[in-house]
This record gives structure tokens, sequence and C-alpha cells, in this order.
């Protein structure tokens, strides 16, 4: 059985979940209307991988005997610069998240569930990758100018 305190600090990341994905779908529309389809396609894959986050969470917790919740879910930004600085958000933003997995774990830590801090160790995994590969696009974006601007659209639509 989860602890109603790390069921509800899982439920708050189940919702901070929901709006990274709503994030990440704002900045596939705003893509998509300046032209860029690449970028769009990986913000939409980006969306959709949020999502999974919050319904693994959220089976994780039903699983556990504890109720998942979603909580509101505040709105987005809507519009956006560049490129570069829009993946330069993805970036912090990723960075952010990253600090919200550890704090789990270190709740999970606290209330002596090895259960729970097992399944968070995966997130962990996966957010040193997630910040790593935005890191990788904003590298990249700085060196290749606006010449080389298309040719990442291009690639990031093979995702």
């Amino acid at each position: 059985m989860i602890s109603e305190k790390l069921q509800n600090a899982i439920n708050e990341q189940i919702t901070a979940e929901m709006w990274s994905s709503n994030l990440y779908l704002s900045m596939s529309f705003y893509f998509a209307c300046e032209g860029f389809d690449g970028f769009a396609h990986w913000m939409k894959k980006q969306s959709q991988e949020e999502l999974e986050h919050a319904y693994t969470m959220a089976d994780y917790v039903t699983k556990r005997g504890g109720k998942a919740k979603i909580d509101k879910i505040d709105v987005v930004p809507q519009g956006w610069g560049s490129p570069l600085e829009v993946f330069q958000h993805v970036y912090e933003h990723e960075c952010k998240v990253s600090k919200m997995i550890d704090n789990l774990v270190s709740i999970a830590s606290a209330e002596k569930d090895n259960a729970t801090q097992d399944f968070l160790w995966g997130f962990v995994r996966e957010q040193v990758e997630e910040e790593a590969t935005a890191q990788g696009i904003v590298d990249k974006l700085k060196k290749a100018g606006d010449t080389g601007l298309l040719f990442i659209d291009a690639q990031l639509a093979k995702r």
C-alpha cells in the first residue's frame, strides 16, 4: 500500500506531466504555424511521451492501492520565439522536471517505500536522457545558424 504522502506527491507529478504535455503541444502548434513541420512533429511526440508518463504514474498509484487524481492544469504559454529559444525553454523545463522527480525519490526513501523508489528510478534515468536530448538540440541549433535550421527541422521529423 502506498502512503498518503507519497500518493499525493505522485498525483502532483501526474498533473505536472499533463501540463508538460500541453506545453509541448503548444510548442508543436507554434512550430506548425511557423512552417517548421519537423520541429512540430518532434514536439507532438514529446507531448505524447509526457502523457504516457502521467498514465504510467496513475496506473502505479492505483496498483499500489491508492487513488490517482488530476488537479487543475494551468494554462501553458502560447507564444514562442526562435527555434533555439524554444528548445532552450525545453531544456530548462526538463531540468525542472528532473528536480521534481528527484524530490519524489526522496519522499519514497523517507517513507521507506522501496517499490516506489525503484519505480521512480526509471523516470530518473529517462529524465537524464530527456535533458541530454534537449541540450543536444540546443547545441546543434547554436552551431547551425539560419542555414542549418531547415536541416535540423528535417532531422527532427524522423523521430
